[in-house]
């Protein structure tokens, strides 16, 4: 599965590696390979090899016998393999401690501190958002995309496959302090990135117009209930878009025009994902989207003018919504419903790409089965 690069393994599997010549450990469900660090422990080997193949949360934990610096637990960062196959979560949870406390299932992969973190960037907590990427070491390791360079000819001419492509680009990077690596690298560039407060600013005023034209064939109250009806039909095009438009991965044409395409609507987003300017639509594109949904409107309610147009802007009103939800839930902390829902967001990024479409809110989400739900087995 593309949501999924390290493998996994059996608790017997893992057993079957206790011996010096290939010694594994497990922490929680993680994986780790410290064969190479056998000899070099400060305690000798035969305090390794004595849990060789078997969960160490105890051992750790026991700061009388053994305490552990921050070295060891960088080591064992360093030394992630895999992890414990989900069919064994049960047996995980009693084998691992006594009380249970190594317990972990689903989306819950634990770095060794026991953070939760996220299998694919390595990811523990939202503070690492905000680490920057070396693109050097990262265009070294992975070959894919060199943030210093302008990136959409990088996609076009890189000869990617798309399996290697989807891979890469939902694999979180970070690009100097969360400002924008370049895309075009050329005079377009200005056009592909948009501050937030832009958005209300633009849109607001021509949605009140709108809404001053409805009324003039419509009572107050009619423009305001079919405003609402707009919104409402809003929140299942979000759905609907991102599912099936932005995250087109499944049916993506396997060539350059393809990926490029998929890289410049949404892509880049999931590849720089807490990128500043990038996480609302410029205007420009959104224009284009606008105009085909203004001819719709207008054709489906083509029996009142006034009522395709009160519709029409409740949902340019749930687009100014969802955009500034968007942003919030990437770079603010607000109250009430928002911290779940960031987390919600922040899941689709960083645990599983191929659920949680909704952004302004998960109600489509739970309708068609799509929704991330803490604990569920991944795929």
């Amino acid at each position: 599965m593309p949501g999924r690069t390290l493998p996994t393994f059996t608790l017997a599997q893992v057993g079957s590696h206790n011996s010096k010549k290939s010694c594994y450990v497990t922490l929680g469900r993680n994986v780790y390979d410290v064969t190479d660090f056998v000899d070099s422990h400060p305690g000798g080997a035969d305090l390794v090899l004595e849990y060789a193949g078997k969960d160490i949360a105890d051992i750790l934990k026991d700061e009388s016998s053994h305490p552990h610096s921050e070295a060891a637990y960088e080591v064992l960062d360093d030394s992630l393999v895999g992890f414990i196959a989900s069919d064994d979560d049960e047996e995980l949870s009693s084998s691992a401690n006594g009380n249970g406390a190594a317990k972990s299932s689903g989306y819950e992969r634990l770095d060794a501190k026991g953070n939760v973190v996220h299998p694919r960037t390595g990811m523990a907590c939202e503070e690492d958002l905000s680490k920057d990427t070396d693109a050097v070491d990262d265009y070294k390791t992975h070959k894919f995309l060199d943030l210093n360079k302008p990136l959409l000819l990088q996609v076009w001419f890189g000869g990617f496959s798309k399996e290697f492509y989807l891979d890469q680009v939902h694999r979180p990077r970070h690009y100097k302090g969360g400002e924008s690596a370049p895309i075009f690298g050329n005079f377009l560039e200005p056009l592909s990135k948009t501050a937030w407060w832009m958005i209300p600013l633009i849109w607001f005023p021509p949605v009140f117009y709108g809404l001053y034209l409805s009324s003039f064939g419509l009572p107050r109250s009619g423009v305001f209930l079919f405003w609402l009806v707009g919104i409402a039909i809003w929140t299942l095009i979000e759905y609907v878009m991102h599912r099936f438009l932005f995250h087109l991965d499944e049916w993506l044409p396997d060539n350059r025009a393809g990926l490029t395409l998929h890289f410049l609507l949404h892509g880049i987003h999931h590849y720089l994902p807490m990128d500043k300017y990038r996480l609302v639509m410029p205007p420009t594109l959104f224009i284009v989207l606008a105009i085909p949904f203004w001819k719709l409107a207008h054709f489906v309610f083509a029996f009142n003018w006034f009522v395709a147009t009160a519709i029409f802007c409740g949902g340019i009103t749930g687009y100014i919504i969802y955009d500034l939800t968007h942003y919030f839930l990437h770079h603010k902390n607000l109250p009430l419903w928002y911290p779940e829902l960031k987390k919600y967001h922040l899941q689709h990024h960083f645990l599983d790409y191929e659920n949680g479409f909704g952004v302004s809110s998960r109600f489509w989400d739970t309708i068609f089965g799509t929704e991330i739900v803490a604990g569920s087995k991944t795929k």
